[in-house]
């Protein structure tokens, strides 16, 4: 369908599409800015939100089992102070020179901080009576989503950006991804974050991420941030 000036419905969705194209970290960061400051809204003025009822009738009245508790606990691990540091070090040893070891630490630090910062003006208690696990301080958004979004986002950006093997990138990618989420999901199986904490924590290290490695990562990497060739 074209009009008399040209203009036609698939040249404007083409141009919207090369426009989100060449936007995408805009986009993304966009969206998830919108989704966590909705969830924000809910947290100040709610008390009980749907989507936190929904969770805890799902993953924890109907997925809890003495069989599950230990896989969940293990994958809430892989987001504690030690395990990290651990990975850190492994990044370090193994990645090519001192500047990704670095850039993984200093965005690490700093999610960290912006985390417990938001905790603190915040303050939205954790939910109580149904914890299988010992948790301290505020809620939200949840630490541990967001660091596990941060860490292994950050790594999966190295992975998607300087992996030259298509299949080896591709099951890093998803390993990485399915840890992300797993690491969410434990929170609130383990009953001590409301779905709401894990999501917002995603959407704002989603939006860190996007700022980091287009603003941070080229002054740690220099003349290394360059895409796929």
């Amino acid at each position: 369908m074209e009009s008399e000036d040209g203009w036609s419905v698939r040249g404007l969705a083409r141009q919207l599409y090369d426009l989100v194209r060449q936007n995408k970290r805009l986009v993304v960061a966009s969206a998830c800015a919108i989704v966590f400051l909705a969830l924000l809204e809910d947290v100040m003025t709610v008390e009980s939100m749907k989507l936190d009822r929904a969770a805890y009738w799902l993953i924890v009245q109907h997925l809890r089992t003495p069989m599950l508790t230990p896989i969940m606990e293990s994958f809430s691990a892989l987001a504690t102070p030690v395990t990290l540091l651990a990975l850190l070090v492994a990044v370090a040893a193994f990645a090519p020179g001192r500047r990704p070891g670095w850039c993984c630490a200093v965005n690490l630090g700093l999610v960290v901080l912006i985390n417990q910062v938001l905790k603190f003006i915040i303050q939205r208690p954790r939910p109580d009576g149904f914890r299988l696990a010992a948790a301290t301080g505020f809620s939200f958004p949840s630490g541990h989503s967001m660091v596990a979004m941060a860490f292994f986002g950050l790594l999966a950006w190295f992975v998607w950006r300087y992996e030259k093997d298509r299949r080896q990138r591709a099951l890093l990618l998803i390993a990485f991804a399915f840890i992300i989420f797993m690491v969410g999901l434990s929170r609130v199986y383990l009953g001590v974050h409301y779905a709401s904490d894990v999501i917002g924590g995603f959407c704002l290290s989603i939006i860190w991420l996007a700022l980091y490695t287009r603003l941070a990562v080229p002054l740690f990497l220099g003349n290394e941030d360059r895409p796929l060739g």
